[in-house]
């Protein structure tokens, strides 16, 4: 007798059951639905991101083999010809990018000059397929633009657009449109010595691509060019620019990722405590199927059957839920799910087999591996003593794990010391898995533990929900762990999101000191003040003091995204200014220029307070002393604070881009601003913002980039419902005979709903009261070692009280509530019938 030659047997035990407790069995699948869902909407979204920034980058370098690039502010051009005289290069194309900042519109546009001679024979999509539109870009105050540019700008040939550089005003010619099979991302085209004109940088370039002679090893030739060039430029492949562009967003889409297969987990947890009762329920049935000659191993296929069938449709429904929610969030947070990382992109959805293929067999496989330990339990059972009644808490024994559960708890807490792997937190994640683990295996002794020490009260429906609680703790222990499973998700992500933001809140009340902070345009890109510019500025009625800013890039590793590099202008005592973490001990020697780096640089590069370090700037390796750490949650791969006096020393530069005021006594905010705004060209372009205006838009972009974090938050709320409302109406309906026997020997229905309601609350309130604990764990883990190791930011520790207490709350009445729905469907059908199935 085999289970698939006996439909008899698969209908009866596996559908019937699923049938009869359909509720149970798709709160289930909803689990495994949600995780599997999370999961391919994130993964679509950030694949979409990432291969369309990546096609972008491919399309500017065309047929190059090596692209040089400097930082935003560019090189000296005379590395051109001394490239293109290279015997191993046959062609060597340069070029600058500049993101211009359009006026009368919050946008930027990036622009790119190219020479069409030498883009022709390596760039050819970044140029028209008609003669008079290739040489009508050779004429003063022209562009093309690609065929997202016009459609996104609303543009045609004929049409002008207008650029803003510095504080003026600049009209370009629009003399073409490029073809459909040109650059696919929104952008403009110039000749290059025009477009150095135009946005001053002449003798500047941004890039040069490079095409090798045939039979040149690209490695080799890159190795021996890279040892002659200056310092801060980086020599590599084309596609190396966008691996860098994903790096940024890596450790974020990796987090998320990584969130999402928490939240299959704890929907592969929720098959187990199904399952784990249902079996219990059925335990006299599958023993009688034993003792008619059901192999253990047909019984194991057959509870795995069981499982599969629940994962099977939990993840066709996660699959297509996956799917709409990836096309929403496209439409709503872009190809970066707010973070920022991909902005000037618009990724259409693709859908990837191979991405389908992996979560729907993540969603098999959970729902197996929930289904494997009752079904090996069922199987190792003896028939005899499994057709008697009260055989129920001698198998739960079996699925208790003190010593295991503390190993786990043990070897969790000592992942949490290891570094990171490839720059991700993994030993973190394997941390909080085993932590996770862990507390499961012992749920069965603490919950035996803290029955003990219930007093035993009078009455008697109290007497015998504390001594159900007391006699058999292996079936509470799968409704609290199904409770603490969920509940401690909730609580570490809500503490370390609230930590988080609470942290950026603090930490802008600390760099923002100024009445009034102003900036060129919303969107820099092109726009700067000019020293002329900055004293009007300065000579403006109200304005006590005033600190300019100026932001460029510093690329010190092949391998990793720039480093900012700030200029600003530093009052007599630099501590004050930056919220500083440490300090070094000592000033830094005479002739040595002190520099301030974030905790990132610390943590990427090992540069520490104290130590001498060397900055590429203008080319040349520059020695700068480390005076101190500071906090940054602006930028995730490094920033290095310079005063500005050493900066227009070392490079000329004395534009900027910002600006924080300081009011003189009794000037109101909106008249300095108007001030401003008329003293300068363009003054209507001119951002000017309070400290309470930047808080309030940079906590909004913070709760947008966190979008997802939220829904994530939702998810584990809804799984901590489904969990509880599972496993409480689970072993509920699984004690009818008991329910029969009480009714015999006098207890009423009231009664017995009352002792259901009191066994539910002291089981939800002791999951509860351990899924604080080992969500506050998990949250210090989740703070301290994956954000740390992740993003590089420390932060301090702030619990959100308020609604983790109403969470609880709700949580508490949820199991209450099934608790007492469960007992009135468990009672309806007559006691006698009850009785003789016990």
């Amino acid at each position: 007798m085999t289970v698939f030659s006996e439909g008899l047997v698969w209908r009866a035990t596996v559908l019937g059951a699923l049938r009869a407790h359909w509720g149970r069995a798709l709160l289930s699948i909803l689990g495994i639905a949600l995780g599997v869902a999370l999961g391919v909407a994130v993964t679509l979204i950030n694949n979409a991101a990432v291969g369309e920034f990546g096609q972008a980058v491919r399309s500017l370098s065309g047929q190059a083999d090596l692209v040089l690039r400097g930082p935003k502010a560019g090189f000296s051009e005379s590395l051109y010809p001394w490239l293109a005289r290279q015997p191993a290069v046959a062609i060597a194309s340069p070029g600058i990018e500049v993101d211009a900042t359009l006026a009368n519109a919050n946008e930027t546009l990036k622009i790119i000059g190219i020479d069409a001679f030498r883009a022709a024979g390596m760039q050819a999509n970044l140029l028209p397929g008609a003669l008079p539109e290739g040489l009508g870009l050779l004429e003063d105050h022209t562009v093309l633009l690609s065929q997202a540019a016009a459609s996104r700008l609303h543009l045609k040939a004929g049409d002008q657009l207008m650029v803003q550089v510095g504080m003026s005003r600049q009209a370009l010619k629009v003399i073409g449109i490029l073809p459909l099979e040109g650059p696919r991302q929104a952008l403009g085209v110039m000749d290059i010595s025009n477009a150095q004109w135009l946005f001053q940088k002449l003798g500047r370039l941004d890039r040069i691509d490079i095409r090798l002679q045939p039979g040149q090893d690209v490695q080799v030739v890159r190795a021996a060019l890279s040892r002659q060039l200056p310092a801060g430029l980086l020599l590599s492949a084309p596609e190396a620019a966008g691996e860098r562009a994903g790096d940024l967003s890596r450790a974020y889409r990796v987090n998320l990722t990584v969130l999402s297969l928490v939240a299959l987990f704890t929907g592969a947890f929720l098959v187990f405590a199904t399952l784990a009762m249902a079996v219990l329920r059925r335990r006299a049935q599958l023993a009688l199927l034993r003792v008619l000659g059901l192999t253990p191993r047909e019984l194991v296929v057959l509870l795995l059957g069981e499982g599969l069938l629940i994962g099977l449709m939990g993840a066709l429904l996660g699959l297509a839920l996956g799917v709409g929610l990836a096309a929403a969030g496209l439409a709503l947070l872009g190809g970066d799910l707010g973070g920022g990382y991909f902005e000037g992109i618009a990724p259409s959805l693709q859908l990837e087999p191979a991405t389908l293929i992996i979560y729907f067999t993540l969603g098999l496989f959970v729902a197996l591996l929930g289904a494997l330990a009752p079904a090996l339990e069922a199987a190792r059972t003896e028939a005899a003593p499994a057709l008697k009644g009260g055989d129920v808490e001698r198998a739960l024994g079996r699925l208790r794990g003190s010593l295991p559960g503390l190993f786990l708890i043990a070897l969790g807490l000592l992942a949490t010391q290891a570094p990171p792997v490839g720059g991700l937190p993994l030993f973190g994640y394997i941390a909080i898995a085993l932590l996770l683990v862990g507390a499961v295996l012992l749920m069965p002794r603490l919950l035996a533990m803290l029955t003990q020490l219930l007093p035993l009260p009078a009455t008697a429906w109290r007497q015998v929900a504390i001594a159900q609680l007391r006699g058999a703790p292996g079936q509470a222990a799968v409704a609290v762990a199904a409770i603490v499973v969920s509940f401690s998700l909730m609580v570490s992500m809500a503490i370390m999101v609230a930590s988080f933001r609470d942290s950026v809140d603090a930490w802008l009340g600390q760099v923002l000191p100024a009445d009034l902070y102003m900036r060129a345009a919303e969107q820099q890109g092109s726009a700067f003040f000019s020293p002329t510019d900055q004293q009007r500025i300065r000579q403006t009625p109200g304005v006590r003091a005033v600190r300019f800013l100026r932001v460029q890039e510093l690329l010190l590793a092949p391998n990793r995204p720039a480093v900012a590099l700030i200029a600003r202008d530093l009052g007599p005592d630099p501590t004050r200014d930056l919220p500083l973490l440490s300090q070094a001990k000592n000033p830094a020697p005479p002739g040595i220029a002190p520099v301030w780096i974030s905790e990132a640089m610390q943590d990427l590069y090992g540069y520490q307070p104290g130590q001498r370090i060397k900055l590429p700037i203008s080319g040349r390796q520059q020695a700068f002393y480390v005076a101190g750490v500071w906090r940054d949650y602006a930028r995730q791969w490094g920033a290095v604070v310079l005063d500005r006096r050493q900066y227009i020393a070392l490079t000329g530069d004395r534009d900027v881009t910002d600006a924080a005021l300081w009011l003189t006594p009794g000037a109101r905010a909106s008249q300095v601003s108007e001030a401003l705004r008329a003293r300068l060209p363009l003054g209507q372009q001119i951002e000017i913002r309070s400290p309470g205006e930047i808080r309030q838009i940079s906590l909004g972009i913070f709760d947008r980039s966190f979008a997802i974090t939220y829904l994530l938050e939702i998810v584990a709320v809804l799984i901590g419902l489904f969990g509880i409302s599972n496993s409480v109406s689970a072993q509920v309906l699984a004690r009818r005979g008991e329910f029969g026997m009480l009714r015999h020997l006098g207890m009423g229905r009231r009664e017995i709903g009352a002792m259901l309601a009191l066994e539910a609350t002291l089981m939800s309130a002791t999951g509860i009261a351990i899924g604080w604990l080992l969500g506050w764990g998990i949250s210090l883990i989740l703070i301290h070692v994956v954000n740390r190791q992740s993003f590089h930011w420390s932060m301090g520790l702030h619990v959100p009280w308020g609604p983790l207490a109403g969470l609880s709350l709700l949580l508490l009445l949820a199991a209450v509530a099934t608790a007492l729905f469960s007992a009135r469907q468990a009672m309806r059908g007559d006691v006698i019938q009850a009785v003789r199935e016990e």
